[in-house]
């Protein structure tokens, strides 16, 4: 049995070490799906599972099971990965129904049956444990020295991929999505073709290049991580937000109406516009953005241009204004 600490003192932390990763609720993907598919093999056991733990929730990334398990998704107090990401070792669980932490859960009691359980922490190259890579089976069964082992070399492989799936989507600096991940966001809405309104925003920081002269690149740097951040607070769990180059930037607003857009844009701007940044003496800064609703059947290219157009009319009118493509278009 793993000892087990009190997370509260690093709590806000570790949850801020999960977001970095923005894995939680994401779509199931392939890379994980048949890691636990090979776990599961590896040890001949009914379920194994990459488990994250939330502020109050389990959220099950990628399962392989002989059968469906009920939810994806658990209450934090009746997780038993909570129980591991508690400890600094794996947890072992040979008879769910003997141990006190586990005899009543619902998963032990109910139609999951829980009997036997083994958990190792995934825990971040900065030491904080995010969830758990588990098997666990519907007998009783004693886990080995070498089975721990084994599932420790195997968590440090979904770590890996988390870390590898960081870099390749995720803006270095900024923190928001690469430019190629971004894309891949508009690529998925224009593939659906849904009837669902979906709004792109491109957005300018004004005048970037004398901040970069005047106070150098790093104050610059400074400026667009400040902004990114304001970005993708603002943005709701089904937007996107990604660095497009330079101090350029994209908003994908799905289930958005031009309007909406509009007055997302309109809260936004404001908001940066408020920003005092002691890098640049306290200065402000402001944006230029173009808003642009996909017509339906509309293809990506033609998508991003409208929007392009928008931007480009709203640097060329003053700036630190927000043009809607249909504005350009009429002009």
């Amino acid at each position: 049995m793993n000892e087990v600490v009190r997370l509260e003192a690093n709590e806000e932390e570790r949850l801020a070490a999960l977001r970095r990763y923005k894995i939680l609720d994401a779509e199931p993907e392939k890379e994980f799906d048949e890691i636990v598919t090979l776990v599961r093999s590896i040890f001949n056991i009914s379920h194994a599972a990459i488990n994250l733990i939330g502020s109050d929730r389990q959220w099950s990334m990628a399962t392989a099971s002989e059968r469906i398990v009920p939810r994806r998704s658990c209450a934090r107090s009746e997780a038993f990965c909570d129980y591991t990401i508690r400890g600094e070792d794996a947890m072992m669980v040979d008879d769910a129904t003997q141990d006190p932490r586990f005899a009543q859960n619902r998963f032990v009691t109910g139609p999951v049956g829980i009997r036997s359980y083994l958990g190792v922490p995934l825990s971040t190259p900065d030491g904080y444990k995010i969830g758990a890579l588990c098997v666990f089976g519907t007998e009783p069964r004693r886990f080995t020295e070498a089975d721990k082992e084994v599932l420790s070399n195997l968590a440090k492989v979904v770590m890996s991929q988390f870390e590898l799936r960081l870099t390749v989507r995720t803006d270095g600096l900024t923190g928001v999505l690469t430019r190629r991940a971004f894309l891949a966001r508009l690529d998925l809405v224009v593939a659906e073709n849904s009837n669902a309104p979906n709004t792109l925003v491109l957005v300018d920081l004004d005048h970037f290049k004398s901040i970069n002269d005047q106070f150098g690149h790093p104050a610059g740097d400074i400026v667009l991580t400040r902004v990114a951040s304001v970005m993708w607070d603002q943005a709701r769990k089904s937007d996107s937000v990604g660095r497009l180059g330079g101090e350029e930037f994209g908003i994908l607003l799905q289930g958005a109406s031009l309007s909406q857009g509009q007055e997302m844009m309109s809260r936004l701007q404001a908001q940066i516009s408020e920003l005092s940044i002691s890098e640049i003496n306290g200065g402000t800064v402001t944006i230029s953005a173009g808003v642009a609703e996909r017509y339906q059947g509309e293809m990506c290219r033609s998508w991003i241009e409208r929007a392009d157009s928008a931007l480009y009319a709203a640097k060329r009118g003053g700036r630190n204004r927000i043009v809607a493509a249909t504005t350009v278009e009429s002009s």
